[in-house]
């Protein structure tokens, strides 16, 4: 008997071409291979003529292809995107209040950071999973650190209007899973940062730290409160360590991992750049929010449509045999799913994040194939249609 006349669930017939779907690292670019990768600067010094340059390289590249202001100083540093935050909150906060937005699990621990670090006048802005804090009471005479794109609970920045132009703080924003998915307005940026293994789906690692002239006003006026790490300094005396954004790194970088943010640059460059990165995303989004807009079980975790995040696609299941379980059982039937699509070799590393509420996280960065979001939705509807048979029968 076949499970259509059985009653059960019927199982889809097309797959994913690829069923990685992880917020990070995330998939590689479409046709990425091991011999994309130029071997010629393996094995040597980080410091000799060519590998600096190279590295110097990897910058430029990726200023242009992020569309940094020409005036925007960006280097490479260590910890991956963590590294790269944390350099700037160590360096660059303490001599003004700071509002902190604080609405998903990264930009909690910036926050907890700086109460470890007994910044004065810290003013924490809250929200729960799925919304944004009160962005009016943002003071524009205090320093703020957010994240762009909050990556554990799929909840953007809509734009950057709240922010007044004529700001005296400093704006620091984590825009890790943001960079390169979505238009970003740098103007009322002061400090950005990212890492390798997101929307470009490099190697992980090392970070991008990007700073605008009066970032580097700051670090060359305002010394830390505290002695810093070799890892975290930024300045040399009174003066910004240029070196840092030409290509000699704090400490010694992969030569393999950034040979793979090379051949990803070029991917992105060869099919269209930033724009092409924007649409890739945004046509990702469009397919999973088209399949949520037609399907009653499931619901987007952002509760504002403009806040959805087209990268980091939380998704809460809004059924009522489900909804009605405490969330430890919640947590265990979409567990039970994860695995049923993982062994059907469907979809891997598509759970919610630990600290965020049972459900799904989907990665719709321009590394992703549109079609094969397309080819997981039904999917989706089969393992959570087989759910709803096994509660009902019990």
């Amino acid at each position: 008997m076949n499970e259509e006349a059985s009653g059960l669930p019927v199982r889809p017939r097309i797959r994913p071409a690829d069923p990685r779907f992880s917020s990070g690292p995330c998939k590689k670019y479409p046709g990425w291979d091991l011999s994309h990768l130029n071997p010629q600067f393996l094995g040597r010094s980080h410091r000799a003529k060519f590998p600096k340059q190279r590295l110097k390289d990897a910058i430029d590249i990726s200023h242009r292809l992020l569309g940094l202001p020409a005036d925007w100083k960006l280097g490479i540093v260590p910890g991956s995107d963590t590294g790269a935050f944390e350099i700037a909150l160590w360096s660059l906060l303490g001599s003004r209040p700071v509002d902190v937005l604080v609405w998903e699990s990264f930009s909690s621990d910036w926050a907890r950071d700086l109460q470890a670090l007994g910044i004065d006048g810290l003013n924490l802005l809250q929200a729960e999973y799925g919304e944004l804090p009160d962005l009016t009471r943002v003071e524009p005479a205090h320093d703020v650190v957010m994240v762009y794109n909050g990556t554990t609970s799929g909840v953007c920045l809509p734009n950057l209007d709240w922010l007044a132009a004529d700001r005296e703080g400093l704006v620091l924003c984590d825009a890790t899973s943001a960079a390169y998915a979505m238009p970003m307005d740098f103007d009322r940026l002061d400090v950005v940062t990212w890492s390798w293994q997101k929307v470009l789906g490099s190697e992980a690692a090392h970070g991008m730290l990007a700073l605008s002239p009066r970032a580097v006003e700051r670090l060359e006026t305002s010394l830390p409160r505290y002695p810093l790490p070799k890892l975290f300094r930024l300045t040399r005396g009174d003066k910004l360590i240029e070196g840092i954004f030409s290509g000699a790194t704090i400490n010694t970088p992969s030569m393999l991992a950034l040979e793979d943010l090379h051949a990803a640059l070029a991917w992105a460059e060869k099919i269209g750049g930033r724009e092409a990165l924007w649409q890739r995303t945004r046509a990702n989004f469009d397919c999973i929010d088209s399949w949520v807009s037609r399907t009653p079980w499931i619901d987007w975790l952002a509760s504002d449509p403009a806040t959805r995040s087209p990268t980091s696609m939380c998704l809460q299941v809004v059924d009522t045999d489900f909804t009605r379980l405490a969330q430890e059982q919640q947590q265990a039937a979409i567990n039970a799913m994860l695995a049923k699509l993982e062994q059907e070799n469907v979809a891997f590393d598509i759970g919610n994040y630990r600290s965020a509420p049972p459900g799904f996280r989907i990665w719709g960065g321009a590394t992703v194939e549109t079609s094969d979001l397309e080819a997981l939705t039904p999917w989706l509807d089969w393992v959570f249609a087989d759910f709803k048979q096994n509660s009902q029968e019990n």
